[in-house]
């Protein structure tokens, strides 16, 4: 279904990129290490661009981290909306994992809830400040219909940001919209609009 266009935009599209094989393994995969799509991730990413193509209004900008799979999951998706306009934005790269990379989600989960920073890596306060940052850097693109193509962290955050109940965890090429209109801070880090 179309939604009317507003004169004053204040929805953020976000889509997770395509898979990678760590992400296949049920590995974690944070933004301090650079994988590739593979097969798979890659048709995620076509058949989500497709679905896009048929939202109103029009993505016009494309923004993504440097990672290599957001930023090929971003060209794909690119290419199903005839969109040209993809820009690098670094600080929506994922959280840096450090010696928590390529270990089992199963295995971490209960440390991610605990709060602690993996060793090497970057603490969450610090990612969802850099995310916060980011976003609110975005805030002057709304008009253009914005999507920001990143990982799981960052919708997270954004989620956070926003006012979302719960955590937000998305899958592969997975959608989702986030309502920027209303301040909202990060209790952790006191971060806000």
């Amino acid at each position: 279904m179309r939604s009317p266009v507003s004169a004053q935009r204040t929805t953020l599209r976000f889509v997770r990129h395509g898979a990678t094989a760590a992400n296949v393994l049920g590995l974690r995969c944070g933004g301090d290490l650079d994988l590739e799509l593979v097969s798979a991730g890659r048709k995620q990413a076509t058949e989500v661009g497709r679905r896009l193509a048929a939202m109103d209004p029009p993505v016009r900008v494309i923004v993504t981290s440097g990672l290599r799979r957001t930023l090929e999951s971003a060209r794909i998706i690119a290419r199903a909306l005839g969109c040209s306009t993809v820009l690098v934005e670094p600080d929506f790269a994922e959280r840096r994992l450090g010696e928590w990379n390529l270990r089992s989600i199963d295995g971490t989960q209960r440390w991610f809830e605990q709060g602690l920073t993996p060793p090497g890596g970057e603490g969450n306060e610090e990612f969802a400040a850099r995310v916060a940052r980011a976003a609110r850097r975005l805030l002057m693109c709304l008009p253009e219909s914005p999507l920001v193509v990143g990982s799981k962290g960052v919708a997270r955050v954004l989620g956070e940001l926003t006012g979302r109940p719960g955590r937000l965890e998305l899958g592969n090429a997975a959608f989702a919209e986030f309502d920027l209109s209303t301040p909202f801070r990060l209790a952790s880090t006191g971060e806000s609009w």
